[in-house]
């Protein structure tokens, strides 16, 4: 019997790997419209971070015409970015069937919550080599340090003792 050691983050990476595939079967539409043979609909990738005051949201959106096929809407204090990665690819053996398929194609919708205040002029666009960033202006306000209040006593004079007793309540 050959022995296996146990190494933690291959059984991570899988349980990483089963959660993705649940989320991405639960969240698919179900109509067809957007969804592999596999189920799953594509679900581009985020990195969010913010630069100065501004928050900066960048999309990992490559082989897209960006002009057709990316909307980005700014509408009651939400940021929507959606679109649609199309199978423009003619890979097929020479019978016509798909031999593998793991690239994802089809509709995706990512909505982000805007502070009060940020409206449509101050989110910009740029794509670059499969790259899309929307950077929204002046969303973060600089953390102030600590401030110490100063407590003024008064005079004593002004002090009053109420005293009562529970009884009687009923």
């Amino acid at each position: 019997m050959a022995m296996r050691r146990w190494d933690p983050f291959t059984v991570l990476a899988r349980l990483d790997d089963e959660f993705d595939d649940l989320v991405r079967r639960t969240w698919s539409t179900g109509s067809g419209a957007g969804i592999t043979g596999r189920g799953m609909g594509y679900v581009p990738a985020i990195d969010m971070a913010t630069v100065g005051s501004d928050v900066v949201i960048r999309l990992e959106l490559p082989g897209l015409d960006i002009e057709k096929d990316v909307e980005i809407e700014v509408h009651d204090g939400r940021l929507t970015i959606s679109g649609e990665r199309r199978d423009t690819s003619e890979h097929k053996d020479a019978s016509g069937k798909v031999l593998v398929r793991e690239l994802r194609y089809g509709s995706f919708r990512r909505d982000f919550a805007l502070p009060e205040g940020v409206s449509a002029d101050d989110v910009t666009a740029t794509y670059d080599k499969g790259m899309l960033e929307v950077r929204v202006a002046s969303v973060t306000r600089p953390v102030e340090a600590p401030k110490k209040i100063a407590v003024k006593a008064g005079p004593a004079s002004d002090t009053k003792t109420v005293t009562g007793s529970a009884e009687g309540r009923g």
